[in-house]
């Protein structure tokens, strides 16, 4: 599949209709206990609600508009790679924050691993990346 030709109405390419300004994601956990611990109680994520699916449990927590939904499987599979190379399909998720120096340094302080420091990437854009209880990628970005 090639670019779409510029020439094709905006309104006529749109397939879906957003019905709100978000995406949300799920991510299938392998202790809920330490994933709630790390997105609720460190990260501050607020906790919406819990969900029975058919392979499993639904905790819901939000920020912003968006939902992250850590799933509890009945079944818990293999791991795959960790890190930013290890496989292809999504790799991390990214929160954008207002304090991400103060962000860091209460994650530094609990012993969390960073898979890269606080850093700026270009003027007016920092970024940090750590790592959660399953080892997925969480990008913290501060735009000024």
């Amino acid at each position: 599949m090639g670019l779409v030709s510029p020439q094709i109405r905006k309104e006529d390419r749109e397939m879906m209709k957003p019905a709100k300004d978000s995406l949300d994601l799920g991510i299938l956990v392998s202790d809920i206990e330490a994933s709630l611990n790390f997105y609720q109680n460190l990260l501050g994520l607020e906790f919406v609600g819990k969900t029975p699916l058919w392979f499993g449990t639904m905790h819901r927590l939000r920020f912003g508009t968006s939902d992250l939904k850590l799933i509890e499987p009945n079944t818990v599979p293999p791991r795959g790679a960790i890190g930013l190379e290890g496989q292809l399909g999504f790799r991390y998720v990214t929160f954008l924050v207002q304090n991400l120096s103060e962000v860091c340094s209460k994650l530094a302080a609990e012993g969390i691993e960073f898979a890269l420091p606080e850093k700026e990437i270009r003027p007016g854009v920092r970024i940090a990346m750590v790592k959660d209880p399953d080892g997925n990628i969480v990008e913290f970005v501060e735009r000024t």
